[in-house]
């Protein structure tokens, strides 16, 4: 379990590695950052299939989702100087929350 754990991991850091190339594209103005957002979002999608075989989709798309948000949340920050207000740290942690119920609570993520 802990491979895919592993590859949901990979997934997420493609999938965030495209979403900060989309924003450096400048709407698809810049090459370079293009290229990131399709390598980017083509290996997310791909490593996000191998997790399929495992996790169901419901399970996988929120753990997805909610950790690749925390991330470009990061990202955003760090790159691109966009700050975060109370609310949305807040938001973040209740998505943190909501990751760590699934995992230790849930009996749901089991196929």
């Amino acid at each position: 379990m802990l491979k895919t754990y592993v590859i949901l991991l990979i997934a997420v850091a493609f999938e965030t590695f495209g979403s900060a190339c989309l924003q450096a594209s400048q709407q698809f103005t810049r090459l370079w950052p293009t290229v990131g957002v399709a390598v980017g979002f083509i290996g997310g999608l791909y490593f996000f299939t191998l997790v399929l075989k495992v996790l169901p989709l419901g399970i996988t798309y929120a753990l997805w989702s909610g950790i690749g948000m925390v991330l470009i949340a990061g990202v955003g920050w760090l790159m691109f100087n966009q700050r975060l207000d109370l609310p949305a740290l807040i938001g973040i942690a209740l998505i943190l929350t909501g990751i760590l119920v699934i995992n230790l609570f849930s009996k749901s993520h089991f196929h």
